[in-house]
Parts: C-alpha cells; sequence; structure tokens
C-alpha cells in the first residue's frame, strides 16, 4: 500500500485460532455470530493473522508490531517474520524502529530471542503504561518480562501522541491495554490508520456494542473503536487492525445508518 509517499507492507509471521463466539460478542444474545456466519469458519473459530507492518519513510525503516515469534502452542503458530522480511529485501539490521501498538503476547514475539533483540540497530518504542502494566508493574506478565527485558538498552518509552517521522505520527487511544496506540500514516493528502487490536474482527465495525474478552478497558475500547470507524466513515481514510483477514486494508462504507469495513 502507498500512503503517498509512504509505503506500508503487511509482515506475516503466522495464524492464531479462536472460537469466534468465546472471545468476541454481545453481552446479551446468545450466539450473535448467527448473523455473521461467513466472517466465520465451519467449526466457529476465526482465524487471526499474525504479523506486523512495514512502514518506509525517507530513510526510516519502521516495524510496527512484530508477530507471536518463533511460537507454536497449536492455536497460535508463528516464526515467518524475519522470511517475510528478507523478502522484500529488510533484514533485522536495516529496520531503524520497532514500534508496538501495545504489548501483547502476539505483538511482542519478535522483540528478543534467546535473550537478545533481534533488531540490533533499531529504537523500540512501548507507551510508558503498557509498559509499567506488562513489565514492571505489580501484575506483571512473565512472558512480557521475557521477551522484552533485552531490549531495555535499545527501547524508548513515550506518554502520550508524538512524531516519528514525517508521515507516521502515535495517538495514544487506551481501552484494549493502558498504552494502547495507534499508528497514522499520511502523506500526499492521504490518510491510513494501524489500529492494532482496536478492533478485532471487522464485524466489529458493524456491531457497535461488540467485546471482545481481551480488552482490558471495555467501555473505553468500545468509545474509541466508534468513535475511529465513525470519523473514518464514507472518507477515504484507510484503516487496517492486526488480525484482519489477509491483515488487508479497507474503507469504512455507512448507510442507513449501519457501517461495514471493504477491503480495498
Amino acid at each position: 500500500m502507498k500512503i503517498g509517499d509512504v509505503e506500508v507492507l503487511a509482515i506475516t509471521d503466522g495464524m492464531g485460532k479462536e472460537i469466534a463466539s468465546e472471545i468476541l460478542k454481545r453481552p446479551d444474545v446468545d450466539d450473535p455470530w448467527a448473523c455473521h456466519d461467513h466472517h466465520r469458519d465451519a467449526d466457529g473459530s476465526l482465524g487471526l493473522p499474525l504479523g506486523g507492518f512495514l512502514v518506509r519513510s525517507g530513510e526510516r525503516t519502521v516495524l510496527v508490531d512484530a508477530g507471536v515469534g518463533p511460537f507454536d502452542d497449536g492455536n497460535y503458530r508463528g516464526g515467518r517474520l524475519l522470511d517475510s522480511l528478507a523478502a522484500h529485501g529488510v533484514t533485522p539490521g536495516d529496520v531503524t524502529d520497532v514500534l508496538f501498538t501495545h504489548l501483547h503476547f502476539d505483538h511482542i514475539g519478535w522483540a528478543a530471542v534467546d535473550g537478545r533483540p533481534v533488531f540490533p540497530r533499531a529504537t523500540y518504542r512501548a507507551h510508558r503504561a503498557d509498559w509499567e502494566h506488562f513489565v514492571t508493574g505489580d501484575a506483571a506478565v512473565p512472558e512480557a518480562v521475557e521477551k522484552l527485558g533485552p531490549i531495555g538498552g535499545q527501547l524508548e518509552l513515550f506518554d502520550g501522541d508524538f512524531t516519528l517521522a514525517p508521515g507516521v505520527d502515535a495517538l495514544h487511544l487506551p481501552g484494549h491495554t493502558p498504552g494502547t496506540t495507534v499508528y497514522v500514516v499520511s502523506s500526499g493528502g492521504r490518510r491510513a490508520l494501524l489500529l492494532g487490536d482496536v478492533v478485532h474482527s471487522v464485524v466489529q465495525f458493524s456491531e457497535r456494542d461488540w467485546q471482545v474478552i481481551w480488552d482490558v478497558d471495555p467501555v473505553a475500547a468500545s468509545a474509541v473503536r466508534n468513535r475511529i470507524a465513525d470519523e473514518a466513515a464514507d472518507t477515504d481514510d484507510l484503516l487496517v487492525a492486526a488480525h484482519f483477514p489477509g491483515m488487508r486494508f479497507g474503507r469504512i462504507i455507512a448507510g442507513d445508518g449501519e457501517r461495514r469495513f471493504v477491503a480495498v
């Protein structure tokens, strides 16, 4: 995807699988997915692509999120991210910046492997609220500590919105996690939003009140998701979330009071 002068590439790491009705639902409906069967597999599962996005802006080679890593627990399987980068002519040493949308395990897998940072020249950036929640706080997650501890010497924490490079801006939008950050790519009058896990399925653009079990603050997460979708509706803004089918961008179309996501 070209956004003016900025290139954005989906970088595949692997695939995850969950039972759709167990992770994403409307609280007061037994089987809300009955109206959206075409978005789930025949066995009721939802495929979740794993990976990140490569953003090339000027002299910066930026990786937004780092997949699940060399990992396989039967439901989540990664390991392809470095090969996917190589297919685009990018080595780990070429990456100048690693930006995290948030610090769940399937977004930090290639931060470090075997106790060493995977991207030796990169500055890693994460929101301080997520770092304190997942890495240094009283409820720190051991997997996050293992993956993120080794990058301390290359780490820069941020506390709010910032501009990384011309055409690459960070917006702190807490809800899914305390530090959840959306990255906005803009150039030549065009705009694209890298949403991370603000949205887990395109169905959430149609269903305003569906909740995902991993939202730390479901009310705030819902407000963020709906605000982004309403602002993007019937504009040329492109949106993509970490786990959308094929990691494809699309637009929000609104009509008759309803919204839907149309891939491009």
